[in-house]
């Protein structure tokens, strides 16, 4: 294993310069692809986490301010920060006239609770969630196309220096005039490990590219889905009829 490991270092310091700066070109790509992949785990599976614990807690709390006193807690939750927003735009909005929030009456359980409130839409609220949805999407989503350009690129970078190599290898046999192992060995081996850096770099992004982008379409379904149950809530119970109907 030893031995195998100091050839390969041998074959690499031996390589040719366009060889060396293509394997440091993916060396360059691989720890800035495990760097993200690292940080984008972390991000992610908390949010997953502690999303998961707000909607149980909204669920079973039925209650806006203490809703809205969790959410603060859970600084990594994109369903909180959510919520958050679109609890501030309510109470901006419902400041005059509109029961305190911040109260006990706050729930959503019961009946209508702002029956003297001339405000009767939630434009406001829905353009609020929808800046904070594209906000939440474009975190979650930083970072991760490097992984997809990794992956769509590398393979293409070590097969220029497969091919580097092997240009290397006939170079050599026209200046010897002899096709020899000996000859062609050294070109053939740097090629063939340029290429094998290339997949090794690019399999590794692919993959993780492909599970990030699916946690989040998870989280932005549920991130639409809690935005949805919320303007209901807002319109059903917190929001008078217009015209004064019921």
């Amino acid at each position: 294993m030893i031995s195998g490991q100091m050839d390969l270092i041998h074959i690499i310091r031996n390589a040719s310069l366009m060889v060396q700066f293509v394997l440091l070109l993916l060396l360059f790509f691989s720890v800035t692809s495990w760097a993200i992949i690292f940080i984008k785990y972390r991000y992610i599976k908390r949010a997953c986490k502690e999303s998961a614990f707000f909607t149980d807690f909204f669920w079973k709390s039925r209650d806006l301010s203490a809703a809205f006193t969790k959410a603060k807690q859970l600084q990594g939750s994109p369903l909180a920060r959510l919520f958050r927003v679109g609890y501030v735009e309510l109470k901006k909005m419902t400041q005059s006239g509109f029961p305190n929030l911040s109260s006990s009456s706050s729930s959503f359980e019961g009946e209508n609770l702002c029956q003297n409130n001339p405000f009767t839409g939630t434009d406001q609220v829905k353009r609020a969630l929808g800046r904070a949805m594209n906000a939440e999407a474009t975190g979650m989503t930083q970072m991760v196309p490097f992984l997809a350009t990794t992956g769509n690129t590398t393979p293409f970078i070590g097969l220029f220096g497969t091919v580097w190599g092997i240009m290397n290898s006939f170079h050599g046999i026209g200046q010897r005039g002899s096709a020899s192992l000996a000859v062609v060995a050294p070109g053939i081996s740097e090629a063939l490990i340029a290429t094998a850096a290339g997949l090794a770099v690019a399999i590794p992004s692919v993959i993780a590219f492909n599970y990030f982008m699916h946690k989040i379409r998870i989280i932005e379904s549920e991130m639409q889905s809690f935005s949805a149950d919320l303007l209901n809530i807002i319109e059903r119970d917190l929001i008078p009829v217009e015209g004064g109907k019921e």
